[in-house]
């Protein structure tokens, strides 16, 4: 007989961005949200990569654009090591390359930094409910 757990299962949550103070809100947001687990804080996408590697989050909130190791890079290659983690590319700028989709195809969502930040939370939580409806 097969059972399912009604109950949703915690989602593991990297944020990666340069600016201090966008980690520190995105960790306070986080850290008060149930099924949500914040496993580290990373400033660039060298970090972040080494982060995916130790700690194995399901999402990654990934800036674009940041020193040592763009979030376009740091995508790609965390893709190529756990390509089951479900990566928000989450950007202050418009890039010409958002609009590209062979670009893209490492991200499973976009973002603005001007979205709210409730927003951004469901989306973390939408995406590691359609990678489980997927799984099944």
């Amino acid at each position: 007989m097969l059972m399912l757990s009604c109950e949703p299962s915690i989602v593991r949550v990297l944020v990666v961005d340069d600016h201090e103070l966008t980690r520190l809100t995105l960790k306070l947001a986080i850290a008060h949200q149930e099924n949500l687990e914040l496993v580290g804080l990373a400033s660039n996408g060298k970090e972040a990569v080494e982060m995916t590697q130790r700690f194995h989050p399901d999402a990654i909130v990934l800036d674009l654009q940041m020193p040592v190791m763009d979030g376009w890079s740091a995508a790609a290659k965390i893709k190529d090591i756990q390509p089951e983690t479900q990566i928000i590319a989450y950007s202050s700028v418009e890039d010409p390359k958002l609009h590209d989709r062979q670009a893209i195809a490492c991200f499973d969502a976009i973002c603005k930094k001007d979205i709210a930040t409730p927003e951004l939370i469901n989306i973390i939580k939408e995406l590691k409910q359609q990678q489980e409806i997927n799984r099944s």
